[in-house]
């Protein structure tokens, strides 16, 4: 902020430098206590940006269109489903009138905030002294927005979907998708031929795939291999297919074999599977948190399902209420959902009892534990 501030305060003189944006990706030096791998490290990559607007209605749709723009990448892309909200007073980013958030479910039950975006109001322009001349003629502070996401997400990638056999990737985001491993027995130049014949063939499709020929390791090697780097597709390719004119497909998401025809088909037959791989990977990622999410009536309840994944249940609305929370069971407010369906889902706005104080409540929020 320092940095973009300092500048936007040399840019930006009237109405007519508005709206003003800059994005960025940096590396970004903190000083961590306690690192953990991609989730919190001393040094990370990050894309942020940072918007100045002659108006609040403006900065406003540009926070909620970037929030959006990062449950859209989550969703579609990575594959993880995520809630899309409001922080918290306490939890909102320093110096924000309001921030909105994407929280995903890991497979331990714990929550990741994998990305964030904020109304700055114009707090940071009176910080800095960033006025602009309106359409009217007179002085006034802009409206800011910032918004981000980092090499966090890599960790949220992994720990969304991957087993003990290694990474699972999402095929939209796997910069190989298939791997083509010949079964080099009898006449292994012509099983090599076919198999590379059918690389071109994906490849010209549209579908990464390379073809591993090498004779340095062993077919089983290769196929625990190439399920440790998380290739979603796998196709075994010998003399007996050839022959047969098929070949054995696995899919790296479930374990599974089939066959598949050695014809025209195959190429398009792939990019079938790997559809069915990625919608595969999000609904699995969403039955895994709904079926580890709970609605809490009672702290008894709350403390024990806390412990397995999110909770939902009434709060009073108070930090007070929320920091003894947060004491008692190192659960924090993830998330006041946004979205209507998941609001209707879960009877959001319906009014209670606050979990912990007993207070009236009007709404439910998200709890848990998170990364």
């Amino acid at each position: 902020e320092t940095i973009i501030w300092s500048s936007y305060k040399k840019w930006i003189q009237s109405y007519r430098d508005l709206p003003l944006l800059i994005n960025q990706w940096a590396n970004v030096v903190r000083w961590e206590m306690r690192t953990r791998l991609f989730l919190r490290t001393t040094e990370f990559l990050w894309q942020e940006g940072h918007t100045a607007h002659a108006n609040p209605e403006e900065a406003q749709e540009e926070v909620i269109r970037m929030i959006n723009v990062y449950r859209t990448f989550a969703e579609e892309y990575m594959a993880m489903p995520v809630i899309v909200g409001k922080k918290s007073e306490s939890e909102k980013f320093a110096g924000a009138d309001a921030t909105y958030c994407i929280e995903a479910m890991m497979q331990d039950g714990k929550a990741l905030q994998a990305g964030t975006s904020h109304n700055l109001g114009q707090n940071f322009a009176k910080a800095f002294d960033c006025q602009f001349q309106t359409k009217e003629g007179v002085l006034d502070y802009v409206w800011a927005t910032s918004w981000g996401v980092s090499t966090r997400l890599i960790g949220a990638l992994i720990m969304a979907h991957s087993d003990d056999k290694g990474l699972v990737l999402p095929p939209k985001l796997a910069s190989r998708q298939v791997v083509i491993i010949p079964i080099l027995r009898g006449d292994k130049e012509e099983v090599r031929a076919h198999a590379r014949f059918v690389g071109k063939a994906l490849n010209k499709h549209g579908i990464t795939t390379f073809v591993d020929d090498s004779e340095n390791n062993s077919p089983g090697w290769k196929f625990a291999e190439y399920e440790l780097q998380g290739i979603p597709v796998r196709i075994e390719l010998g003399p007996r297919d050839i022959a047969e004119g098929k070949c054995i497909i696995a899919r790296r998401d479930t374990s599974e074999k089939t066959e598949m025809l050695l014809d025209g088909e195959l190429p398009e037959n792939i990019e079938n599977l790997l559809n069915d791989i990625q919608k595969n990977l999000f609904n699995r990622a969403l039955q895994f948190r709904q079926e580890n999410t709970v609605e809490a009536t009672t702290w008894e309840e709350f403390k024990e399902a806390v412990e397995k994944g999110f909770v939902i249940a009434h709060w009073d609305g108070t930090d007070e209420t929320e920091a003894l929370i947060k004491e008692e069971t190192k659960a924090t407010i993830r998330v006041m959902p946004t979205d209507d369906e998941y609001r209707k889902q879960y009877n959001m706005d319906e009014p209670g009892t606050c979990i912990r104080s007993g207070n009236p409540a009007t709404q439910k929020v998200v709890f848990a534990k998170a990364y």
